[in-house]
């Protein structure tokens, strides 16, 4: 299973980098290794303040397209990125995401965010380390959490205009 999880975390990296990348924080180059990944996660998780249920941190950055790591306490509200796409893996924790289907009640937070009450017609996955998935553009989707966080390391992809 750990393997699972560093080839998942290696193919994000890869995704994210490219000779012009920029390290936001730990390694000194365009690669962050499984300790920095790990004391991110860390220093996020101690971090977080009482009733906190979200934080985001970019770890590597190449333009518009950044590697973050996304720690959740608590579930957000159903989501959709019209314009980007969405890779992700689990580093730590337990979940459920649903996706697909359409959004009850959507709203517009910002261009690039649309959030609603629930999702109606989603297919549900539960989520653990290692597991590896892609949410196109457009695509409504949700994070429960299972015990006590999920962390992601997700890449979002702007979708060519």
């Amino acid at each position: 299973m750990r393997w699972r999880t560093t080839l998942a975390v290696v193919a994000l990296l890869a995704l994210a980098s490219s000779a012009s990348a920029q390290i936001t924080s730990g390694a000194s180059d365009s690669f962050a290794g499984a300790g920095d990944v790990r004391a991110e996660v860390a220093a996020m998780a101690a971090a977080m303040k009482p009733g906190q249920g979200f934080a985001w941190h970019p770890l590597l950055r190449d333009g518009e397209r950044v590697a973050a790591l996304e720690y959740w306490k608590k579930p957000g509200r159903p989501a959709v990125h019209p314009d980007q796409a969405e890779y992700a893996t689990v580093i730590a924790g337990a979940g459920t995401l649903v996706m697909g289907g359409a959004l009850d009640k959507p709203v517009v937070v910002k261009p690039d965010l649309t959030e609603g009450d629930r999702i109606v017609g989603g297919t549900t996955r539960t989520l653990g380390p290692g597991d590896v998935f892609l949410i196109p553009a457009g695509t409504p989707h949700w994070f429960g959490i299972t015990g006590d966080h999920l962390v992601l390391l997700g890449i979002k992809l702007p979708t060519k205009r």
